[in-house]
Formats: structure tokens, sequence, C-alpha cells
């Protein structure tokens, strides 16, 4: 067999958890690759959630998902300086609006506290009002101090880069085909670029996980998407709207319809929980924008429906367990990293931490002694003095020039964030790391001017330029130009 690639252990799938189990990985004396199917990474179940850090009271006491998120709220705490991590220690609240409900509220604290989460309380209506002034229908709410909202997609390139600055690889449009073994135990994983040799195998693959696994000869979890669908208010109408982050009381199949700030003073609400067929439908429905709206309303009366700018739809990975899939599978070699959906955000580093753990205690791998879990710090263009603009425009004149003005995102913004060691190859990969396009106007006036820079950077024809995924070309040739038949 001749591999391509050779390395100790492969990581399957680009989202948070497959990024932070690199940066893991990256600690340890071995060689470790992350492959992704997708031109990005972070483009399944990372692109489209709540971006919350949840504190760790919903989850079974002794679950996987209770136990990996209450540490990896811990973990954030800890990391978010040094990665240089966007995030907003708000709180969380689960309202109230009726008695039953209110009695709920003493379980989540009970179960909250035998979980370990810290400072958990139940709120007055007047406690309530005095932090959060348009919950009026709410007469009790959990107060929840350790939880917050963070910038998902931030926060898995963040991993993915510190990953990189200690020798760890990434391999984008990659898509794992197989698997090559010897007597029965993984030594490679088959791709459509050729093989990778390896001695571990780690599978976080996102709602694909379960098929991954049956690659491998594991068929022994399922994995059914679940979808949620969003609605997104333009933050200059919403400053005030709410605070932090506003759970309706739990059902058995979701946290609810939320209403939530974001880190950059959006304000949106959702998710529904809708179970589909199609591991790749994230279309939002009418009916869908209804439920959020008449759910949310029962917590905000007075929604700025005329202030949305944009809807979206994210994918859940709903494991046949129903908890995480975390360890070694049956087949000798394979790691799963599976059905990671809420609050599997907030679960990722220590998530990592668990199976990364696992192999090393199996291996005999020893930490490095040179390990730098530190990134440099970006400040952003917007968010400096006019001094430090002035400087910087001096340092490198792109920063002179504003080409998302809902955002003020520079030119010199754009080009770091395309020539960053986990760099930007499509349109909404910059948007996701500068914010381009994410304003009220939704990249009307800035998407070609950032396609034209991608192409630019990129040394390739506007043509050839993504949105997204593979066939999601902005630009074609003109009718009637030379090669045209």
């Amino acid at each position: 067999m001749n591999f391509f690639k050779e390395t100790d252990v492969v990581v399957i799938g680009g989202g948070v958890t497959g990024a932070a189990i690199l940066r893991e990985l990256s600690k340890y004396d071995l060689k470790c690759l992350l492959v992704e199917k997708e031109p990005d990474l972070s483009l399944g179940t990372t692109k489209a959630n709540s971006a919350i850090l949840h504190a760790g009271f919903d989850a079974p006491t002794g679950s996987k998902k209770a136990l990996t998120n209450v540490r990896g709220n811990a973990m954030y705490h800890e990391i978010q300086e040094d990665l240089d991590l966007d995030i907003k220690w708000c709180g969380s609240m689960v309202a109230a609006t009726t008695d039953e409900e209110a009695e709920t509220l003493k379980e989540l604290l009970a179960r909250g506290t035998e979980n370990g989460v810290p400072g958990l309380k139940i709120l007055s209506k007047e406690e309530v009002l005095k932090e959060e002034p348009n919950l009026t229908s709410v007469i009790a709410a959990l107060w929840a101090p350790t939880a917050g909202v963070c910038w998902p997609f931030g926060a898995a390139i963040a991993f993915a880069e510190c990953a990189l600055q200690n020798g760890a690889e990434i391999v984008r449009d990659c898509a794992v085909t197989g698997f090559v073994k010897e007597d029965g135990k993984i030594v490679g994983v088959q791709t459509d670029k050729g093989a990778i040799s390896a001695k571990y195998v780690i599978n976080a693959a996102g709602v694909y996980a379960d098929e991954i696994a049956k690659l491998a000869g594991d068929d022994s979890f399922t994995i059914k998407p679940r979808k949620g669908e969003y609605i997104l208010f333009d933050k200059t109408a919403c400053t005030d709207l709410v605070y932090g982050i506003i759970f309706p009381t739990p059902t058995k199949t979701s946290k609810g319809i939320l209403v939530c700030t974001t880190t950059h003073g959006n304000t949106f609400i959702g998710p529904n929980a809708k179970d589909v067929t199609s591991k790749e439908d994230t279309s939002i429905t009418s009916e869908g924008m209804n439920e959020i709206v008449n759910s949310a309303r029962k917590l905000i009366p007075n929604l700025p429906m005329g202030q949305a700018i944009t809807g979206f739809a994210g994918l859940r990975a709903v494991s046949s367990t129903g908890d995480f899939i975390i360890g070694a599978s049956e087949v000798e070699g394979l790691y799963n990293a599976a059905g990671i959906q809420s609050p599997g955000l907030t679960a990722a580093p220590a998530i990592a931490e668990d199976i990364v753990n696992e192999i090393v205690a199996k291996a005999g791998f020893a930490k490095k002694t040179n390990f730098n879990g530190k990134l440099p710090k970006t400040a952003k263009f917007t968010h400096m003095t006019e001094s430090e603009k002035e400087a910087k425009i001096k340092e490198n004149d792109l920063y002179g020039r504003v080409i998302c003005r809902c955002e003020t995102i520079t030119e010199g913004e754009i080009v770091a964030a395309i020539k960053a060691p986990c760099g930007a190859r499509t349109v909404d990969g910059v948007k996701r790391r500068t914010r381009a396009g994410m304003g009220r106007c939704q990249a009307g006036f800035c998407g070609p001017r950032v396609t034209q820079i991608i192409a630019r950077e990129l040394g390739i024809d506007v043509t050839e330029v993504l949105k997204e995924e593979q066939g999601s070309e902005m630009f074609f040739h003109k009718l009637g130009a030379e090669g045209d038949k």
C-alpha cells in the first residue's frame, strides 16, 4: 500500500469537536492529521447552532453529556485568553411562565447541583425583571452564571490553528472513502486523495459519523439529523431586547425556542426541533419560522420582526444511544466522538481531553515539552482607537479600505483571514472569520468585492471562487466569451 501521508492519528471531521481533538493531540509527541471533506472547517453543526456555552444543568446526571458539559465549560474559562476566544459570559436564565413550569425549575436546580454546576439559583419575577426588563410574562427563572455565548466558528478555527502551530496537519477537500486494515486492525484511511497511514483514527464526522463508522465495520450506532431553524435580528435594533440567554422550560426533545444575544450584539430566536431524513436538509420553512416566532413571543411579546435580517437552519447529530458516543470502537484502532449534539459546542474540549487521554494511555505517547497553547491576539479594526487605526493603516494601507460597510470590515482583515494558517478559501469562510457579509445587507454590497479579493489572493479566476461547498460558484463567464460553447 502506498500512502500519500504517514501519521500516527487521523481525525475525521473539521467541526469544533474534531478541531478540539486535533489541538489536544498536538500536545503529544506524535504525528496527527485532520481530514475534512469540505473546502473549509465548521461547515456542519458548528456553523449553525445557538453558540451557547451551557452551564450543565440540563443533561441527565452521570451521562457523558453532563460530565463533558460541566468540564468543557470550565475549560473554556481557562483557555479563553490563550486562544483569544470571543466569549461573553452573560449567564443564562430558564424562564417559567406558569406554576407548573416553576416546579420544573426546581428539578433543573437539583439536577444541576448534582452535576456540579456552580452558582445556580432560582430568581423571583422581580429579580428577573431587574436583569431582563422585557421578560414581562415570566414568574420565575433559573439563573446559571457560568453560561455564556461564543463565536463557534472562531473557537473551531482557534483550536485548529493552535494545533497547526504545534505540528499538526489539516487536509481539506478530502473525503474518507474507506479504511485500510491488517488482521482486523485499522492501519490507514482511504480518501479520494489517496491513502493515509494511521495507528489510530478518531471519527468526529458529525451527522455522518455513523456512516464513517460503518465503513470501518462498526454498526453499533446510528445518527439521525434533527433540524433547528433560527431568525437573526439586526444588531442596531436589538441593543436592549435581551442581555443574555433566555431559555423556556425544556421539553424531552429540545431545550426549547430561546431568545439570545450574540457576542456581536445581534439577537436571535430559535431553534425549533424537527427530525428530518436528509443529512443535507438545512432549508428553512414558513411553518418553522411561524413556530419560532409564536414560541419566542411567549417570552418576549414585543419582538421586532421588522428588523429580522436572515433566517437559517442547522442539523444536530442525534445518536441512537441518547448520549454522546466517546471512546474506543469494537473495531481496533477506531475511536468515536459521535452523536455530539447540544451541549456539544460546550463539551468539545472535554470530549477531546477524554478521547486523547484514552489513546495516550493505550499507546504511551509522551507529552511535548514545547507545546505552545497561545495564539497571537488580533484586534478587530472596528474596536481599535482612532490612533490605533491610523497606525494600522500606515503599516498596511489595505486597512484603510472598508469592504463590508455594515460591519466595518477592511480589506486588510479579509486578506489576513485568507493568509492565516487555516485560512479562508471561500466567501462564507471569509464571512465566518471576519463577519464580512453578516450585517444588515447580508453581503449585498460586499459580496462581489470579497469574491475578487479571494480570487486575487489565491491566484484563481473569479469563476473558481466558491460561496461554500463544492459546486457553489459565485460567478460564471459571460455568454459568448472565448471558449464558451
